[in-house]
């Protein structure tokens, strides 16, 4: 989108740094943070689904990106209509996100994008509402309204093993394809179709420049790219906490 996709260019140097240690990856699931999700997956039946998705619905990027829509689980049982909603409705209105939205919008108006909302409060007001809408939309559409009518499941199922590239492609393609409700795999219409009609409606708060079928097209393309981009924060993100984040922490303790 026009907007500058902020998380998208944190979740890219994220993975960036995940990278280094690509020689590693390949024995992330015989680590010890692999063994305890063994370990939970062994236990699981002693939890019931709903702690479960909490759990997983509370995981967050260096503590404050929310990371609500991935699971480690590769056989999670599919999502009700309102559990959809409900994690839609989490991801929209994280205050984080408010965050994310005010800082966005704050660029935006350094950079005078659409000088057509002008300046002062007025202006950010107008640039924090269209950015806002931008992500509400975005994420109304792809985890909720297409995961619904597609029977599609809106997490990203993380593989967090095999070789660095392999787990690259896997990422990647996880933009265009989707876990069904049903257990299998499908091209991902929510994604596509999300991205193409939340480009549509920005339409309805774009100045009347910013408006039309190319510019429509290519914010959805530009939405596509970064939610690829997300998919690999979202598959490399734990080793990079594992292998710097909670090291360090450890090695502090120590000392």
């Amino acid at each position: 989108m026009s907007f500058l996709p902020l998380r998208g260019a944190c979740l890219f140097l994220l993975v960036v740094g995940a990278s280094l240690c690509a020689g590693q990856n390949q024995n992330a699931a015989q680590s010890p943070t692999g063994q305890n999700t063994t370990s939970q997956q062994k236990n699981a039946p002693q939890k019931t689904e709903q702690q479960i998705e909490k759990k997983e619905q509370s995981q967050r990027m260096l503590g404050v990106v929310p990371q609500f829509t991935v699971t480690d689980r590769r056989n999670a049982p599919p999502l009700a209509p309102k559990e959809k909603f409900h994690l839609f409705v989490k991801s929209a209105f994280d205050p984080a996100e408010f965050a994310l939205v005010g800082l966005q919008a704050g660029i935006s108006q350094a950079q005078d994008e659409f000088p057509e909302y002008g300046q002062g409060a007025a202006g950010y007001g107008k640039r924090y509402g269209a950015a806002f809408a931008d992500q509400v939309s975005s994420g109304f559409f792809s985890n909720y309204f297409y995961p619904v009518l597609f029977k599609d499941d809106p997490r990203y199922f993380r593989l967090g093993k095999g070789s660095t590239l392999h787990r690259i492609g896997y990422a990647l393609v996880q933009e265009v394809e989707c876990h069904t409700d049903a257990g299998g795999r499908s091209f991902g219409w929510s994604n596509t179709l999300g991205a193409l009609s939340a480009g549509g409606v920005s339409n309805l708060y774009y100045p009347e420049n910013e408006r039309g079928f190319a510019l429509t097209m290519s914010r959805a393309g530009i939405a596509m790219l970064y939610g690829s981009l997300g998919g690999l924060a979202d598959e490399f993100y734990p080793d990079l906490d594992r292998k710097f984040i909670h090291r360090h922490a450890k090695m502090d303790k120590t000392q």
